[in-house]
């Protein structure tokens, strides 16, 4: 048997050192008959021993510096949550009577209920991303926004079209008149960021929208409810 001399001892020792990282190289990557190696599984239930939450809902943190104290930014961000739960609101009864529309206006009020849908989800995005913006929490979920929101409840039964037509009129009014008083507390705290996103944006295409549904409120048969 050939006895391994001092000269080649350092090779001699590093082959099982290279053996091990082959294997441990094999065990992870994909087998040669295209099976895959062995896969990562998630940690599952992580929320029952969840520790505390990064930030509570109703605060603000300076975490962008944007120049604006913590007092302006959690007036702004109040009133932008406010603004967020109307508007999902408005957006949800769009899509409501986008789906349970009849009558002889039914073509026409399906795709205007579902044109004003899709542009209210845009405002939707603007808003909640101004909240995280100044520093704040998003309102997000269903129940919680059903708390928050200052629009009425509409019934889960189908109406006709001219009392969709009106639940969609107020609602719009209550979203214009909070444009006008936070748009004002806005620029007067200097939050010109939120002033601009609730003139240019939100009331602007809410402004637009009343005008488009409105022009089915005329004094005939086809818009009075019986």
């Amino acid at each position: 048997m050939a006895k391994t001399t001092a000269k080649n001892a350092p090779a001699a020792a590093a082959a099982p050192k290279a053996s091990a990282a082959k294997k441990a190289a094999s065990a992870t990557a994909p087998a040669a008959n295209g099976q895959s190696g062995p896969s990562v599984q998630p940690i599952l239930n992580q929320q029952f021993n969840a520790p505390a939450a990064l930030q509570k809902y109703g605060t603000v943190s300076q975490r962008l510096p944007i120049g604006l104290d913590t007092q302006v930014r959690q007036e702004s961000v109040e009133m932008l949550n406010q603004m967020l739960a109307d508007t999902c609101s408005i957006r949800d009864m769009y899509k409501k009577h986008h789906w349970q529309v009849v009558g002889p206006t039914f073509y026409q009020l399906h795709l205007l209920y579902d044109k004003h849908y899709e542009e209210q989800d845009a405002l939707i995005d603007m808003i909640a991303e101004r909240i995280q913006i100044l520093g704040g929490v998003a309102v997000a979920m269903a129940a919680d926004i059903a708390e928050v929101t200052s629009i009425p409840r509409p019934p889960r039964d189908r109406e006709e079209a001219p009392i969709q037509v009106s639940r969609l009129l107020e609602a719009h009014q209550i979203i214009l008149k909070n444009c006008h008083e936070f748009a004002k507390r806005a620029d007067e705290s200097g939050d010109d960021g939120t002033n601009d996103l609730i003139v240019s944006n939100v009331l602007r295409t809410n402004e637009m929208q009343v005008w488009f549904v409105s022009e089915h409120v005329v004094d005939t048969p086809l818009a009075r409810a019986e």
